[in-house]
């Protein structure tokens, strides 16, 4: 029976974890140029703001 190859092993995981760093790194870079939540929550509080500024309109 052939005997683990725990070399390649560790290169694998380390270029496993190397990548997800990258990967990590790259995505933190693209949020910090676009912007927080790639623009969807502020469009969502803006909406929310929207909605509860204009006062009910009172009958009397």
């Amino acid at each position: 029976m052939a005997t683990p190859n725990y070399g390649y092993e560790k290169r694998q995981k380390e270029l496993a974890k190397k990548r997800k760093k990258e990967d990590k790194l790259k995505a933190k870079a693209d949020r910090k140029l676009n912007g927080p939540g790639d623009g969807e929550a502020p469009a969502d509080e803006a909406a929310e703001t929207e909605a509860g500024a204009t006062p009910p309109a009172q009958d009397a």
